[in-house]
């Protein structure tokens, strides 16, 4: 299991952060230099280098949402224009997407990072130009909203799977539901009908957290252990009941996928964030603030509890905690550090940086004079200290990717097995480089006494944190 190092300080991952920066800025430039977006948006790395992959386009916003990232960490102002020339170019259409689940990942990081920025004062840019990025969150979240399966309980946001599939994934790309509340927008239905995006937001976390997350109380045979989560769940449209637990990405609908595990971790310790700064009466008509926190915060520990205990000691997961032939690894695999070039399982890397960010949400949620709060977020630094490090970080000046060792989609063959090895690895991901970095930015805002939250770009009265005070 992940084994904390309880020594360890933000500021102690400084010279790591360095480096990093420095070989994230040069992958941003390679990338730009040398891939052809004739064939789609970047997805994967395919012997180091980027290909795409027809499912749907999730990682542009990623892809364009780094340069953003790498100017605010460095400075340098050519990510900037990167990122903003692209965003205007490319981005609009995931503003009207209505088949895809993904707002929060695609314009979030764009729209949302650029408002963000010219919010805190770090760029100068028109009045006009911030309006624009505010336009573009609000029609996000509206278009979100209305991609809807009501149910006997209340609804959700379907995925790209059709009306009756809702992935755990969703869960973070919701913050463009929440974006679009703090604006201040109006999402209009037929005969004028207003749609709450708040209610929407709070419905399909609700659902995420009764339907995707079990908690040990015997839901089903296999509910042994809180914090177990399932890739997707599935609904009848017609009467709108739950009917079983599905996978797209993971082993089966009664294992853990790892990065849909690390989606809900993130997720809710990010939702729990955001409903700190909203007043007791906005959430009246959805059960109440107390009532949403509480299941919001139970989903979030046992998810955050769930990696600890499945983790190996480095916090770098394995791509399924029921993969068939972890057995092979040794019964002890779990008490070393994982090992990304064995012959049996690939590990995936991408969880570990999503799931790292959760945990250290959490913990500062929770504060870290609580030692709950202190445990969480000391593994967060745990899991990023290794990432930082080699065979994680990617020093190679050809390879393009930045964190090594992330996985796709294991059950349909799409990730490059080198000649030579039974598994998949030495190969990076758009969301995994992007949340990466990500992280890397989040820490050392930490390490300097300062924050970084999707919503900073909307101005709100703010809720001191526990740390601050």
């Amino acid at each position: 299991m992940l084994k904390p190092d309880y020594s360890l300080v933000a500021a102690d991952l400084a010279p790591q952060f360095d480096t990093f920066w420095k070989l994230s800025g040069d992958k941003i430039q390679l990338i730009d230099r040398a891939y052809d977006h004739a064939g789609g948006s970047p997805v994967f790395t395919v012997a180091g280098k980027y290909a795409s992959r027809g499912w749907t386009e999730w990682t542009q916003g990623f892809e364009h949402g780094s340069g953003i990232l790498q100017f605010e960490a460095s400075g340098d102002e050519w990510f900037l224009e990167f990122a903003r020339s692209n965003t205007l170019s490319k981005m609009a259409p995931h503003l009207s997407h209505f088949g895809v689940h993904d707002h929060g990942f695609n314009n979030v990081s764009t729209y949302g990072n650029l408002l963000r920025l010219h919010e805190l004062g770090l760029y100068t840019g028109n009045q006009w130009e911030a309006e624009l990025y505010r336009l573009a969150l609000k029609l996000s979240g509206a278009v979100q909203a209305r991609r809807w399966t009501s149910t006997v309980n209340g609804g959700f946001i379907h995925s790209f799977n059709g009306p009756h599939s809702l992935f755990v994934d969703t869960i973070r790309s919701c913050r463009s539901l929440a974006l679009a509340h703090l604006m201040g927008h109006r999402c209009m239905d037929e005969g004028d009908k207003e749609i709450s995006l708040l209610g929407r937001l709070i419905e399909h976390a609700l659902a995420t957290a009764q339907h995707s997350i079990y908690y040990g109380d015997g839901r089903d045979r296999y509910d042994t252990q809180p914090g177990r989560t399932s890739h997707e769940a599935i609904f009848n449209t017609v009467t709108g009941q739950f009917r079983c637990a599905s996978s797209q990405q993971g082993y089966s609908a009664f294992s853990t996928w790892t990065r849909g595990l690390a989606w809900a971790m993130l997720g809710f310790s990010e939702q729990l964030e955001f409903l700190r700064e909203l007043d007791d009466t906005e959430l009246e008509a959805f059960g109440g603030k107390k009532e949403i926190e509480a299941i919001f915060l139970q989903t979030a520990r046992a998810t955050c509890d769930f990696y600890i205990n499945n983790t190996p000691t480095d916090g770098i997961p394995y791509w399924d905690t029921g993969a068939p032939d972890l057995h092979k690894l040794g019964s002890d695999y779990l008490e070393c550090s994982s090992d990304p070039f064995n012959s049996h399982e690939p590990v995936d890397s991408s969880a570990a940086i999503i799931g790292a960010q959760g945990l250290l949400r959490l913990g500062r949620y929770l504060g870290l004079e609580s030692s709950d709060g202190k445990r969480y977020f000391q593994a967060g630094l745990t899991v990023t200290r290794h990432l930082l490090s080699e065979p994680f970080l990617s020093t190679s000046d050809t390879h393009q990717g930045l964190i090594l060792h992330s996985i796709y989609h294991q059950p349909n063959s799409w990730d490059h097995i080198p000649t030579g090895s039974k598994i998949s690895h030495g190969e990076a991901s758009m969301w995994g480089d992007y949340h990466a970095r990500e992280l890397a930015l989040y820490v050392g805002k930490i390490a300097n006494g300062s924050d970084y939250r999707f919503f900073d770009c909307v101005p709100q009265p703010r809720t001191p944190h526990p740390d601050d005070r």
